[in-house]
């Protein structure tokens, strides 16, 4: 819900470089895109590798923009408009954005979850815990944002700083007391949590992903550990010590830094007592529970969610008590089951070398030892070739049969993305290797090959509910044709 307020009660004094214009001016709305722009908005001319803000300042001030933020002037200054210059454009964003939307974080529980993997499970999870409480609560999360009981759809992990400041004052608006969203390391690199105070930041992982975009593993775990580093004093650090790089994101951090781990002595402890095919029997902090999530990687995720249930001030056993009664979210090892014949479909994300290893790692511990691993796997095009072979290669090593198929090409060749995916497929695994493009037929011939009892993971995409291929997305939902196959071709 946005409001009027004067440009000069909202800009920062300190990162202005240089002014044009009068800072008297009404503000009604900010936006970084041009189109969203009405009369009295505020223009922010982002800097960017494929398009640059500064080239739609023109088109931003026909539309009604008479205050534009950027790191140098255009050629052409008019009288009529307020520029400002500033040395960093999404930095001073975000502050504007904190006294715009009246510095709405600190009227909210915000929480923020980062990792390689387990983001969206630990999010969804507090958002059900806390809704479960009594809480009416936000989430911010790669499959949906919900808003009290009212489904948003999600177009990105994390949201730009200004939708995101404006979420939130929607959320606060609408009656949330905690907000809970995954921080992605995109997200941290270009500033779009800027201006929001983290009561609690949570670190699940590092395993490798992203490198199209951070270059290197260094670059990805700096970014990671970035929203540590910007925390401020009187909130809490929670990370994942059984993660060699937990102790790392905490290093320079102002917070109060709490552990959780499976293996060692730590703020919150976890034991596995028994991990099968209907859920987990956990030992946490001495208290025995059941949980309906499988496998060890969703041990971690319950341990995550305890401890900073506890952290912001609920018990321990009114926690694990609701905890118990939760389902994990769309398409994290979500199972479909044949009635008839026992054989289990499972639709997950693993969209990375480490999840794809987690996910088939919990198959083979839970599964009857006669029962056969049928695998479909994909790798997205336009994201990190260097992920591709390590994902076939684990698939290939885990599986009884393998089938790789397409995932999202997007702009990429299909095929030079299986291409890519074979290199790690060894000579002798290749005789369980099938490649078949289409990814529906792909799911159908697994189903086709499975006996009474095996089964089939189908991993990639998870929650999406189209392909993208050429730039065009159409609808594509893994759950919905493994149904299909799976139950009703078995009719």
């Amino acid at each position: 819900m946005e409001s009027k307020k004067k440009l000069f009660d909202i800009l920062p004094q300190e990162d202005i470089a240089e002014v044009s214009g009068t800072l008297d001016r009404e503000v009604v709305s900010l936006t970084i895109d041009s189109r969203e722009v009405r009369e009295n908005s505020v223009f922010f001319a982002f800097p960017g590798t494929v398009t640059d803000g500064h080239q739609f300042i023109g088109k931003a001030i026909a539309s009604g923009a008479k205050t534009i933020i950027c790191e140098s002037f255009p050629e052409v200054i008019s009288a009529e408009i307020t520029y400002v210059r500033t040395k960093n454009v999404r930095n001073i964003a975000g502050k504007m954005a904190d006294a715009f939307y009246g510095h709405v974080s600190d009227h909210l529980t915000l929480t923020g979850v980062t990792g390689t993997n387990g983001k969206t499970t630990v999010a969804t999870l507090l958002y059900d815990l806390y809704t479960t409480l009594g809480y009416t609560c936000g989430l911010i999360s790669t499959v949906e944002n919900k808003i009290g009981n009212k489904i948003f759809p999600s177009t990105h992990t994390t949201p730009d700083v200004i939708k995101l400041h404006s979420l939130l004052a929607d959320m606060k608006n609408m009656g949330c007391s905690h907000v809970f969203m995954e921080v992605s390391s995109h997200a941290v690199v270009q500033e779009r949590i800027g201006g929001l105070r983290f009561k609690a930041a949570l670190f699940t992982n590092i395993t490798q992903d992203h490198l199209d975009y951070h270059g290197t593993m260094e670059n990805y775990i700096n970014a990671k550990k970035l929203f540590f580093d910007q925390l401020p004093k009187g909130s809490y650090a929670l990370v994942n010590i059984d993660d060699k790089r937990g102790r790392v994101m905490v290093q320079n951090t102002a917070a109060d830094v709490k552990t959780y781990s499976l293996r060692t002595m730590a703020d919150f402890k976890g034991a596995i007592i028994d991990n099968n095919i209907v859920g987990l029997l956990m030992k946490i902090n001495g208290t025995e529970a059941f949980f309906k999530l499988i496998g060890d990687f969703n041990a971690y995720n319950l341990l995550c969610v305890y401890g900073t249930s506890v952290l912001l001030g609920e018990s321990p056993v009114s926690v694990l008590t609701a905890l118990s009664s939760l389902q994990g979210p769309a398409g994290r090892f979500e199972q479909v089951l044949d009635p008839v014949t026992k054989t289990c479909g499972i639709v997950d994300y693993a969209h990375t070398p480490d999840a794809l290893d987690n996910v088939l790692d919990t198959i083979h511990k839970v599964k009857d030892k006669n029962v056969k691993v049928l695998s479909v796997v994909g790798c997205g095009g336009d994201r990190d070739k260097t992920k591709r072979p390590l994902m076939a290669g684990i698939a290939a090593e885990k599986s009884d049969t393998l089938i790789i198929t397409s995932d999202n090409p997007r702009s990429e060749d299909p095929e030079a993305i299986l291409d890519d995916m074979e290199a790690g497929i060894t000579e002798q695994q290749m005789s369980k290797v099938l490649r078949i493009t289409d990814r529906k037929t792909a799911i159908k011939t697994a189903v086709k090959l499975a006996r009474a009892g095996d089964i089939i993971l189908v991993a990639g995409k998870g929650h999406e509910t189209y392909q993208e291929i050429m730039g065009v997305k159409t609808p594509f939902d893994d759950k919905k044709f493994l149904t299909e196959f799976l139950i009703k071709d078995r009719k």
